[in-house]
């Protein structure tokens, strides 16, 4: 977890609230995590009725908001006001809209909480309010997490709830689930509602309760292919079979013939640096890594067979000798094939 995002929960749980959040980012779960703690515990609960106020972006102004927050609380020393879908807010990103807010940011209600949930991007920092809104708010950018930092965010999510969990479980659960936290934490806390007490959450609970959730692309099948990891190209490929029509089939093998086709003129360069194909096939050095890598796993006479295979399994997706297979089948054995 960020430090800044640990910074505001250390003082969140010390009952330390700031007159303006602004919770922004890819990541909604960090910006739900600081809101919902601060819907659920700035207030008590029969401060509420009167003292808490949430609105959604889509339904308001800026200047609504701001009439909102410049309210005194009744009969309590504060008041919340939770703008939830901020990034809809009609003139956030105007001018006027700008002008309003950063004259409330220089002088905000001291008795006032105000929090913007700001999902899925951040402010423009070429205007004015993206480049001060950290220094005139309480801000957070949530950044989604690679694939390699899930494991330990989810273990850390364990320690949290008071939950065992073995390391492999948890990278078993991250591989399957992905990088969505709301997501991974909802299936975890699954996972605990028949977890019997001092229990350890294993690799097989995991793989008997959690079915394939996360959404995969193409790269990653073409990365899992050049590394001829057949474990994660199969479970790409299942689930490029339960959604076709999100992923169809052909245009995933039309975009493998055309990368067998440049591995192919890469495996008869005299420079196979990546800065050498980089050049031969006029791309850009970061996809050269992958043509770089590819060749480390796949000989001429090889590729020169996948691109075969592709020819072949494209046809038979037109229907041509196809037989009684399906789209999802024609691929998993195409994939096999390639690997092997």
């Amino acid at each position: 977890m960020d430090a800044a995002i640990k910074k505001v929960l250390s003082s969140l749980k010390a009952r330390k609230f700031d007159p303006v959040y602004f919770l922004q980012g890819e990541e909604s779960y960090f910006i739900d995590l600081i809101a919902g703690f601060i819907e659920e515990h700035a207030l008590a609960e029969a401060e509420k009725g009167f003292n808490q106020v949430i609105v959604y972006g889509k339904d308001v102004t800026v200047a609504t908001v701001l009439t909102h927050a410049r309210r005194y609380p009744m009969m309590a020393e504060k008041q919340v006001v939770i703008v939830k879908e901020a990034q809809d807010i009609v003139d956030l990103n105007k001018e006027l809209g700008i002008k309003l807010l950063l004259e409330y940011l220089k002088q905000p209600v001291p008795s006032s909480i105000l929090v913007f949930c700001h999902k899925h991007k951040t402010l423009d920092k070429r205007k004015e309010l993206g480049k001060n809104i950290d220094k005139l708010a309480t801000s957070i950018s949530g950044k989604k997490l690679y694939d390699n930092q899930l494991p330990e965010f989810l273990l850390g999510y364990a320690v949290e709830k008071n939950v065992k969990i073995d390391s492999t479980a948890a990278q078993a659960l991250c591989e399957l689930v992905g990088n969505d936290l709301n997501r991974l934490t909802n299936e975890f806390d699954k996972l605990t509602i028949s977890l019997p007490e001092g229990e350890t959450i294993t690799t097989d609970l995991v793989l008997t309760k959690v079915g394939i959730s996360k959404e995969y692309n193409i790269f990653e099948l073409q990365k899992a292919i050049i590394q001829r990891n057949l474990f994660q190209a199969v479970k790409i490929v299942d689930y490029f079979g339960r959604n076709t029509k999100k992923n169809p089939i052909i245009p995933v093998v039309a975009f493998l013939y055309s990368f067998f086709n440049r591995l192919l003129v890469a495996s008869s360069s005299s420079d196979k640096s990546e800065k050498g194909l980089t050049s031969v096939l006029k791309i850009s050095p970061y996809a050269a890594r992958d043509y770089a890598s590819a060749l480390r796993y796949y000989q001429t006479f090889k590729i020169a067979e996948n691109i075969s295979l592709l020819k072949d399994t494209d046809l038979r997706l037109k229907g041509v000798n196809s037989g009684s297979a399906d789209e999802g089948q024609l691929l998993r054995e195409l994939v096999y094939r390639l690997i092997h």
